[in-house]
């Protein structure tokens, strides 16, 4: 059993900042691939970002490229997102999610491709 324990979330005001930390249990924390993937209401779950296994490979939705950014501390077993220029339309709740293998192609946007998922955080930006 692997478990996502995540943090983070808040409310901020448009062009604000925000840090998500997703920690994980249950297996060495470099054999996972992470995604993070954001849900608004009315609306399907969608790919953010997601980082490669060790870490060298970083990829990102159009909506969010240039203000988000990926990484990852195996050290501590973590990943994060951080969000910078935020805007009312990144309001949504965010998952953190994880695969037992590494992923490539456009399938690796897909939720169903990961395993296990966190409890979501609600991120709400105001104009």
């Amino acid at each position: 059993q692997v478990q996502l324990v995540e943090s983070g979330g808040g409310s901020v005001q448009a062009g604000g900042s925000l840090r998500l930390s997703c920690a994980t249990s249950g297996r060495p924390f470099n054999y996972y691939s992470m995604g993070w993937f954001r849900q608004a209401p009315g609306k399907e779950r969608e790919f953010v970002a997601r980082i490669t296994r060790s870490g060298d490979g970083t990829f990102y939705s159009d909506s969010v490229k240039g203000r988000f950014t990926i990484s990852r501390d195996n050290a501590k077993n973590t990943v994060y997102l951080q969000m910078n220029s935020l805007k009312p339309e990144d309001t949504a709740v965010y998952y953190c999610a994880l695969r037992i293998a590494n992923c490539a192609g456009v399938e690796c946007l897909l939720p169903r491709q990961y395993s296990y998922w966190g409890q979501g955080t609600q991120v709400t930006v105001s104009s």
